[in-house]
């Protein structure tokens, strides 16, 4: 059984992000997305109906714990991976963040230039694999981040967001900033003239007030129009590619009222997901307390997400988890694994391995105490990686 939904799914996912030039001509739906990107929207609605996910990891090629790729060497293009160090296999899914691509920068906030993001998207596309990506865009007030302490006085920011609205004070400004996104994604085309489909997650976590379109700093009706304003110009400037991803935090704690009272609508929104981090000080108690705290809030949050989701037609997704160090050996597959078990997502994905900060890593890497649980993971059943997306390896066979 585990081979037939494996194949199936896979198939499907061939199908969004196959490098056959037979598909160089990919034509538009009815939608007016490419017919790969409503594929690819075909293959997470299946997984979301699955007993199987795919893994993800943010910035999985371009750093990770030791090393940073030479972004002036082609050689080292989607050859490098803490997550491939550990289980010989890439991600199915690579994720990468836009910040700063607003400003007109040539890197983006972590440091990787753009240009290299574009060449792993279509490395990782050429492969089998699929793509997101976020948006963690600065304060066109103050100029500051995207989070509020970059603001020591909090001055802008409940005013940021009805400001790039249509008659606010930064809507042209805010207008250059979308067309730069929709210049990068439409730039992401193979040589043989496929664009490549994307799950595009900004405006994300907005169910807290870290970030300057959160709850606290914009009212329910502007924080949907910052969706309508997003996606509507982003089509008007040609995007055909992109799928988009709704991805509250924990906020909402298993109230669909809540989880829904700023969801844009179901003609924006094509994926329902949650970013849920797993908190503890660092001092672990003996008893785990903070791991099972992680595990039932992400329990219920989750059996939300997946029965909303299913209530739009939308796929459903774990969009952002991880426990920062993986101070346990075993989270893998004693904390994350026996939830998902419960609850059908089309991907997990785990936050960065930073390769400049001591500490702030949620993938394993060689000698880290969790490795041998991650290959434990790896070979679960449900759990969807690179090989298992091209089918040229199965499980079972490896």
């Amino acid at each position: 059984m585990k081979h037939y939904i494996i194949l199936t799914t896979a198939a499907l996912l061939l199908t969004a992000c196959s490098n056959n030039k037979k598909n160089s001509n990919d034509p538009l739906a009815d939608s007016g997305r490419t017919q790969l990107t409503e594929n690819l929207l075909t293959s997470l609605k299946a997984l979301s109906d699955s007993a199987v996910y795919m893994f993800g990891h943010h910035d999985d090629t371009v750093y990770g714990i030791g090393w940073k790729a030479d972004c002036d060497n082609d050689s080292t293009v989607h050859q490098r991976s803490d997550v491939k160090s550990i289980c010989g296999d890439f991600p199915a899914l690579l994720s990468f963040d836009l910040g700063h691509l607003e400003l007109g920068d040539t890197v983006n906030l972590d440091g990787v230039p753009f240009s290299r993001i574009r060449q792993e998207i279509l490395a990782h596309y050429d492969r089998g694999g699929m793509i997101t990506l976020s948006w963690h865009l600065n304060n066109p007030l103050t100029g500051g981040t995207s989070w509020i302490e970059a603001s020591p006085t909090g001055g802008g920011l409940e005013g940021a967001a009805a400001a790039v609205l249509k008659g606010g004070e930064r809507h042209d400004l805010f207008l250059t900033w979308l067309d730069r996104v929709a210049a990068f994604l439409n730039s992401l085309e193979t040589p043989y003239g496929v664009r490549v489909p994307v799950l595009f997650r900004p405006w994300h976590e907005h169910t807290g007030s870290w970030f300057w379109w959160g709850s606290d700093h914009c009212t329910p009706e502007q924080y949907k129009a910052l969706w309508q304003l997003t996606v509507s110009r982003l089509k008007e400037k040609g995007v055909v590619n992109a799928l988009y991803a709704y991805s509250p935090g924990t906020e909402p704690d298993g109230d669909d009222g809540k989880y829904l009272e700023r969801y844009p609508g179901d003609d924006i929104i094509d994926l329902m997901g949650l970013d849920c981090y797993c908190s503890a000080p660092p001092q672990l108690s003996p008893e785990g307390t903070e791991i099972k705290a992680y595990t039932e809030k992400l329990d219920k949050n989750l059996e939300m997400v997946c029965r909303v989701a299913k209530e739009h037609g939308k796929a459903a997704a774990l969009t952002e988890t991880g426990f920062e160090g993986l101070r346990t050996p075993d989270w893998w597959t004693q904390a994350l694994a026996p939830v998902l078990a419960r609850h059908a997502v089309s991907y997990v994905l785990v936050w960065r391995n930073a390769h400049d900060r001591s500490g702030h890593f949620f993938a394993p890497y060689p000698g880290q105490q969790s490795a041998s649980d991650f290959v434990s993971f790896y070979n679960l059943k449900p759990t969807l990686f690179l090989h298992d997306l091209n089918g040229l390896y199965m499980k079972g066979e490896r």
